[in-house]
């Protein structure tokens, strides 16, 4: 359960980023995970509630997740589609030449204070 460590790592720069800037209290982090990132939001969401706790700043917050669409870009028609619906083969040319543009990542968009 590799959720557990990212969890980890974002609390620690909630903290970092709350230390810096002298806030004492934070009410919901909004996170944005791409569809294919390979993260479980419902397991994410439960290591929250177990690591925030253990946190001054974060005790009780609220874990908000925002899923971002996967998209990939066909190099050799220039086209893009949602990769969760064709995969790595272009659904306009069929060319497997494509690249994966969005909807691995994991990143911090929100911390609302209190």
């Amino acid at each position: 359960m590799h959720e557990l460590g990212i969890v980890t790592h974002v609390i620690r720069t909630i903290e970092e980023t709350c230390t810096d800037n002298h806030l004492t209290r934070v009410g919901s982090v909004t996170l944005q995970i791409g569809e294919v990132s390979g993260i479980v939001p419902s397991y994410l969401t439960d290591c929250w509630k177990w690591a925030a706790d253990k946190s001054e700043v974060l005790r009780g917050s609220e874990l908000k997740i925002e899923m971002t669409e996967a998209i990939t870009d066909c190099l050799d028609c220039g086209k893009n589609y949602r990769t969760a619906d064709y995969g790595k083969e272009c659904p306009f040319c069929h060319s497997t030449n494509t690249v994966l543009n969005h909807g691995t990542e994991c990143s911090i968009k929100e911390i609302f204070a209190e």
